[in-house]
């Protein structure tokens, strides 16, 4: 009941702040977790999607004028910005004005996407309308998760309450999982791309 009452203070107290700082740098993880606070009532569910729409939607004008107006030193400075350039490119010139609409759903290119399209013609204006209705749709799916897993639990347990410690880490882990398999994923990718450009040389 102690841990309960610390949380609730200090959610109450830094809460919407902090999920705004959170959903401007990245997002998922803390907005699910947020999500099922809502369910508990140490948030309320249209404050916690308002603060991550404007969160996301922040960010992402950020980058994207970021890339307008010091694209060219980030990548010449980043080793990380400029090995992901040529990909985000291939992504922009195939899929168009829906890049814009996706970037914050791309494992590895949330932030490297809008500064790419910042350095490219790609309209700021399109990108602002763009923009705010992708980052409204994302808060409103990844807070629903949350929201919903909390509702799950309470068909399973009596008093969600009495459990919230070990279903945070239940939900904390269960994100965790979903990370670690993009990232293996990828990395699984990137070595297949590798071995493949390998036996292509040694062809030669």
């Amino acid at each position: 009941m102690h841990f309960q009452q610390l949380l609730r203070e200090y959610l109450q107290l830094h809460g919407y702040w902090v999920l705004f700082l959170w959903t401007f740098l990245e997002g998922e993880a803390g907005l699910i977790l947020a999500g099922f606070f809502a369910f508990q009532g140490y948030f309320t569910l249209p404050g916690i999607i308002a603060t991550s729409c404007a969160g996301a939607f922040c960010g992402d004008q950020f980058y994207f004028f970021m890339g307008r107006f010091k694209g060219d030193f980030l990548v010449g400075r980043s080793h990380t910005l400029a090995r992901k350039f040529r990909k985000a490119l291939r992504l922009i010139e195939k899929y168009g004005t829906f890049v814009a609409f996706i970037s914050r759903y791309t494992y590895g290119f949330r932030i490297v996407l809008p500064i790419i399209l910042g350095m490219t013609t790609f309209s700021s204006r399109k990108f602002f309308w763009l923009n705010a209705v992708s980052a409204l749709a994302w808060a409103i799916i990844f807070s629903l998760a949350g929201y919903f897993f909390g509702a799950g639990a309470s068909l399973v347990v009596e008093d969600v309450s009495r459990y919230e410690q070990y279903l945070i880490f239940i939900l904390a882990g269960c994100i965790a999982c979903i990370w670690l398999s993009h990232f293996f994923h990828s990395r699984w990718r990137r070595r297949s791309a590798r071995a493949r450009l390998r036996r292509m040389k040694e062809r030669r």
